[in-house]
């Protein structure tokens, strides 16, 4: 039996369908239509629906999710957020990506008051009420912070879809609102661990929900064992430190690394150094060398620039980097490639460059 509760008003599974039917039929808002839509997915006959990865490292895939295993990986967030009944929980992303679907599946499992706003970058600005529960990409939580006090609303925010950098979690530390990372993506439909930000609990490592289990294989990559969500072991390609089968720190993509004159590099780790003194989109990455195999360069989406620009942005970067750490070229692209839901696609966007041609 589905039942659901909507800014506020309690449907019950035969009210919701109608509800979500004619409301496809008569409102012309397409991110509301997009939450609509998902539901009636949720109600129909099927045991299975439909999701889209993000396409962040490859092409985007529509895959098959069991319902069954949402529940289960719902049943799991709630547990450990200890989620009530009717409390507050906002939904702010695109229910066209897992997040989002995610969100409204936790809201039904859990009798949560389902608060819709549309999914853009200022998710708080109409908000009037407090929330227990949000989930938000990190440029979200950025415009929130710099939109006023309304972030202190929200009672536990989970950030996922991205990195949080350094600067974003010093700034969380003045918050009232617990902070957490998320690690996951749509074929663990959504996390499978999760990492305080801040409070006493602020923690440099990821640690597993439910009966989720970790190992690593010979290149250092997670293995993912968590048999409530998924049919088989899922082999990623982040490169992680294990601490024990539920913890473990994360250092970066295995298919990002940059060999460097027989150095490992990894880009996500000196974009986090460099974050600061950067004041547009940035990635770091690997173009083949005569000398070294792969070269370190950065890359900026940004209108091609002087020498001078060039010469002191180096100065810059030499204070705050390792001698390894270096930048051999910096690389200016005048607008990244970047998936629907606003992740840089860091290949598609290199080969844009007359520098990979």
């Amino acid at each position: 039996m589905t039942e659901l509760r909507i800014n506020g008003i309690h449907y019950s599974q035969e009210q919701l369908l109608a509800f979500c039917t004619e409301q496809l039929k008569s409102n012309s808002n397409k991110w509301e239509c997009d939450v609509y839509a998902f539901i009636l997915e949720w109600m129909n006959s099927y045991d299975t629906i439909t999701a889209h990865t993000s396409g962040s490292t490859g092409t985007p895939k529509q895959i098959k999710l069991s319902k069954q295993k949402m529940l289960a990986s719902a049943r799991m967030t709630g547990e450990f957020f200890q989620f009530e009944k009717a409390q507050t929980a906002l939904l702010c992303l695109s229910p066209n990506f897992i997040a989002g679907k995610m969100m409204v599946v936790r809201a039904i499992l859990w009798q949560l008051n389902l608060i819709l706003v549309e999914p853009n970058g200022h998710p708080l600005q109409n908000i009037n009420m407090d929330i227990d529960f949000a989930a938000m990409i990190p440029l979200q939580v950025n415009n929130s912070l710099n939109d006023g006090n309304q972030i202190n609303r929200i009672k536990k925010l989970l950030i996922g879809g991205g990195a949080v950098d350094q600067i974003l979690e010093e700034k969380l530390q003045d918050l009232k609102c617990e902070a957490f990372s998320s690690y996951g993506m749509t074929e663990t439909v959504s996390h499978v661990a999760i990492k305080a930000l801040n409070g006493s609990c602020r923690s440099e490592t990821y640690h597993t929900i439910g009966k989720v289990q970790f190992s690593k294989d010979n290149r250092g990559c997670l293995l993912i064992h968590a048999p409530e969500i998924l049919e088989k072991d899922l082999l990623t390609n982040d490169m992680v430190k294990l601490q024990s089968d539920k913890e473990f720190k994360w250092i970066g993509r295995f298919d990002n690394v940059v060999n460097s004159g027989g150095i490992k590099l990894f880009p996500e780790q000196i974009e986090d150094k460099i974050r600061g003194i950067l004041s547009v989109s940035f990635f770091c990455a690997g173009l083949p060398d005569a000398h070294l195999g792969q070269k370190l360069v950065l890359v900026l989406e940004l209108e091609e620039q002087t020498s001078a620009y060039k010469i002191e942005l180096m100065k810059q970067l030499k204070s705050l980097l390792g001698k390894y750490e270096q930048a051999r070229d910096i690389i200016f692209i005048p607008q990244f490639r970047r998936t629907s839901n606003g992740k840089i696609q860091r290949d598609a966007t290199l080969l844009l460059s007359k520098s990979c041609k």
